[in-house]
């Protein structure tokens, strides 16, 4: 790969994980403790949707970003050519 190509290539995975980790600090910190009392006013599956972020989403969204990131790196990489076979 070329200077220019892996400096791109860097630049566009720190912005993908930059992404991930805003998304994950506004579910997990944000709706689990700093909007849990306006989130408890509404209910799911019987529990207060704040309690439920605090409790699962979280951890919900943790695990889809996962699956996001490795889709989004796997695009990456192949956009590069530097997948994996």
């Amino acid at each position: 790969m070329v200077d220019k190509s892996r400096k791109e290539y860097w630049r566009r995975n720190v912005k993908l994980v930059t992404w991930c980790m805003i998304v994950w600090f506004v579910v997990s910190f944000g709706f689990g403790i700093l909007l849990v009392h306006p989130l408890n006013a509404i209910s799911l599956g019987g529990y207060k949707l704040g309690f439920w972020f605090a409790q699962q989403g979280s951890m919900y969204i943790f695990v889809a970003l996962i699956f996001f990131y490795s889709n989004r790196m796997g695009k990456l990489d192949k956009e590069f050519g530097v997948e994996e076979e």
